[in-house]
């Protein structure tokens, strides 16, 4: 009878063949690119957007690296959706959120052999199955973790960018109402503020004076390009400042109380959740301290004469 260690011996040497068989099929498939894919990232619109670190080769590191191979060698349909507006949002390119998908599955692969080769010298003779089946399994997870990531990193910064928002369209307002024009407004409010936000609406604000665009149609263009609704509200009130010469004072100091009210609301709804949440462990605590003043009285009974 063929023992455990040579059977094991051999299910590793068919699945090591049985992947290089695959990768040699796959190596020597072609490759059909997706043609919008390619063509977004070729269109000048895109250059423009690319943030300045994945714009110069010297400061790509090995997860740009990675993600750039990933975009040549695997067929499109295995990345899944690509949250193109997080990104776009969070500035970062598509390699390198590729990348982070192709390093965190390599570590996934790598983690549950590491782990059987240890727990097998102390003795504990686990089959070859088992860490096989772990490294798909932890590998599908963790392909999918930068896509969880980049949702929540972005929603904080649509957060972040809605409450700086909310200042800037005061900015605007009083610039308005000291008898700046459109542009001018704009261009000052943004001028204020050192954060990110303001960093990124001064740039787009830049950009118009060469691109042929109207500063509220540049707002659009990002608007619709970040998912940010309150920015295309923005844009639309600028609109009829510029081509109608109508008075938005009111109209700014509203939409910014109406985002700060929003803003508000929402950051009492979380409150209230992480309450609600609070009396859980509470309510155990109650739980346990009758458990322990009944007990007693529970075993006496319990215990009484026969």
């Amino acid at each position: 009878m063929t023992s455990p260690t040579t059977l094991q011996l051999v299910v590793a040497a068919g699945c090591l063949t049985g992947l290089g068989v695959a990768g040699l099929l796959w190596a020597l498939t072609p490759i059909h690119p997706d043609l919008r894919d390619a063509l977004d990232r070729l269109s000048p619109h895109q250059h423009l957007r690319t943030p300045p670190a994945a714009a110069h080769p010297d400061a790509a590191d090995l997860t740009d690296r990675l993600g750039r191979w990933g975009m040549t060698a695997l067929p499109s349909r295995v990345w899944g959706p690509v949250p193109t507006r997080d990104l776009a949002l969070l500035r970062r390119p598509v390699s390198r959120f590729y990348g982070e998908k192709v390093t965190f599955a390599l570590l996934a692969l790598a983690i549950p052999p590491t782990l059987t080769v240890l727990f097998n010298t102390l003795g504990a003779g686990l089959p070859v199955y088992v860490p096989a089946a772990a490294s798909l399994a932890l590998a599908a997870v963790m392909f999918w973790l930068p896509n969880y990531n980049v949702h929540d990193d972005a929603r904080r910064a649509r957060t972040e960018f809605t409450r700086a928002l909310s200042a800037y369209i005061d900015l605007v307002a009083l610039e308005r109402l000291a008898g700046a024009g459109p542009r001018q407004a704009m261009e000052s409010a943004a001028a204020v503020g050192d954060s990110w936000v303001f960093a990124r609406l001064a740039e787009e604000l830049a950009r118009t004076r060469w691109s042929g665009l109207t500063p509220w149609e540049a707002l659009h263009a990002l608007a619709a390009e970040l998912g940010l609704p309150e920015l295309d509200d923005l844009a639309d009130i600028m609109r009829l400042s510029g081509e109608e010469g109508s008075q938005v004072y009111t109209n700014l100091r509203a939409r910014a109380a109406g985002l700060r009210t929003a803003l508000l609301t929402a950051e009492k709804a979380a409150a209230n959740e992480v309450a609600e949440r609070m009396t859980i462990p509470m309510s155990l605590l109650g739980v346990i301290f009758l458990a322990i003043l009944v007990a007693p009285a529970l075993l006496r009974v319990m215990g009484g004469p026969s």
